[in-house]
């Protein structure tokens, strides 16, 4: 009688404690939609700061006479081949700036989690933010005191944080939230969710502010950064927690108490050394599975590399303004959150009900088998964005490649599976338990495609543009994505 007793009072805290966790998502999400919204107003007035820069001078040497009194081109004559290789070139110089800055910095960054706090690393990480987005707003206004070149230098913040850093908390925490596979593969169609809300959102209030002021859609850029500090006090820390030694061994590698930041005693380099040999014998402990599996995120993150091209492939291609490309983009963007909102949750609930006694959990079959699906979808999507001729036919092509949007929620859902984690006898002795660390790891490998991506997406489209192939990226995407196929085929799962 006593031990039922005991078990049933052990029993309350953990029903009580579900709610709370399920609240604990909402200032994450919340936090995803601000900084997510945030960029992507960035990005299409970004695109035409430049090119009407890149047009004034173009047209200042070769043909003064299209420039009107109050020193501006009209938009559709900036789509001639000079200026948007140039233009191509900026984005791209700055993309890489921004990648090299965030990977580099994320494992010194990791220790700054651990002295201070996750929440002091994204406070740090708004401040590259809001500095990229309100330097654009500088050069853009001032271009009669500023070269155009002084833009590259927005950028160069990204050592503060970046994507990864980012990424990795957002992901840790909303895997920490439940041991349930299914719920957290819903918590990642949460997340994933979100960020397709804002590129259904973002390019459209863009194009729509843009018509108005071209400025102003980055000073609401600037505003959503200043409203995501205060939500970022809203989110748990677990690291100003006092630890359990279970607590100690299952933090992720962003804040990972293996090596303490604290101790000031050792040098610099030394227990970042050791944080790349415990990455490296994280994956050397698990199967092959985790190998295979991490070389198809690097494949996937490099060919979606694509997707940073998309504003200036219809923009060049169909001659239209930044704008009404932004209002295309959003049509896109209704697909993602349609799938990643309704329609995969939807599939997950159906195939992960095991029984009312029983705790609901995903095949790891379905994950591997949709996960197919959405790499194949993914090819054909992006070999028919690459043959589109007519902006009738790009349509459809992005709506089918958008469909490819959730294998993200299928291949995070197999990284806590048995076949990619190790047996307990396979585990190095006294070694701490990498499950958490796997999520850092993986958006390390993440932003090291999109390192890769960027300058060679970007210098494939000036080559298109050049030989009037425009959609030679997205081809070679179309065959990273089979590439990615055939490595995915060699994982096994029981």
């Amino acid at each position: 009688m006593d031990t039922m007793h005991d078990d049933a009072d052990a029993a309350i805290p953990e029903a009580r404690r579900r709610p709370h966790l399920k609240l604990m998502i909402v200032p994450l999400l919340v936090l995803i939609l601000l900084v997510n919204l945030s960029a992507s107003l960035y990005q299409l007035p970004l695109n035409r700061v430049i090119e009407r820069r890149l047009c004034r001078e173009y047209y200042g040497t070769h043909d003064p006479s299209v420039i009107d009194g109050d020193g501006d081109v009209d938009e559709k004559l900036c789509k001639i081949d000079a200026v948007q290789q140039s233009l191509a070139w900026f984005i791209g110089i700055m993309e890489t700036l921004w990648i090299v800055g965030d990977f580099v910095m994320t494992i010194p960054l990791g220790f700054v989690a651990e002295k201070y706090g996750r929440r002091t690393v994204l406070w740090i990480n708004i401040i590259p933010r809001l500095f990229l987005v309100s330097w654009a707003v500088v050069v853009g206004y001032f271009e009669k005191s500023l070269p155009l070149k002084a833009i590259i230098a927005g950028p160069s913040l990204s050592i503060l944080g970046g994507n990864c850093v980012l990424n990795s908390i957002v992901y840790a925490l909303a895997a920490s939230l439940t041991d349930d596979n299914v719920v957290r593969a819903t918590y990642f169609s949460w997340t994933n969710a979100v960020s397709y809300v804002v590129t259904f959102v973002g390019p459209g209030l863009a194009g729509a502010t843009m018509t108005f002021n071209l400025f102003l859609p980055l000073l609401i850029s600037i505003c959503l950064l200043l409203l995501a500090i205060p939500t970022i006090s809203l989110l748990a820390d677990p690291t100003h927690e006092p630890p359990t030694s279970e607590d100690e061994q299952r933090r992720p590698l962003i804040s990972s108490p293996v090596l303490k930041a604290q101790d000031t005693r050792t040098s610099v380099l030394k227990p970042i050394i050791e944080r790349f040999r415990t990455l490296h014998s994280i994956v050397r402990s698990h199967p092959r599975n985790l190998s295979l599996l991490l070389v198809s995120f690097f494949l996937t993150a490099l060919a979606s590399s694509d997707t940073t091209l998309l504003a200036q492939y219809i923009s060049k291609s169909y001659h239209w303004e930044f704008a009404s490309a932004g209002y295309l983009l959003s049509g896109k963007a209704i697909v993602n959150f349609t799938l990643l909102t309704f329609v995969i949750p939807g599939i997950l609930r159906s195939r992960g009900s095991q029984g009312p006694n029983q705790s609901p959990s995903l095949s790891d079959r379905d994950n591997v088998r949709y996960s197919r699906i959405c790499l194949v979808v993914s090819v054909l999507g992006a070999l028919a964005i690459s043959v589109a001729t007519t902006a009738w036919l790009l349509f459809p092509s992005l709506l089918l490649y958008s469909l490819g949007s959730a294998l993200p929620v299928f291949t995070l859902g197999l990284l806590k599976s048995p076949s990619i984690s190790p047996k307990d006898t396979d585990r190095p002795p006294n070694s701490a338990d990498p499950e958490t660390h796997i999520f850092s790891i993986v958006m390390m490998v993440k932003i090291l495609g999109s390192l890769v991506g960027a300058p060679l997406m970007a210098a494939l489209w000036v080559r298109g543009i050049s030989t009037g192939a425009l959609g030679v990226p997205y081809l070679v995407s179309a065959a990273l994505y089979v590439t990615a196929i055939v490595v995915f085929a060699g994982i096994r799962v029981r």
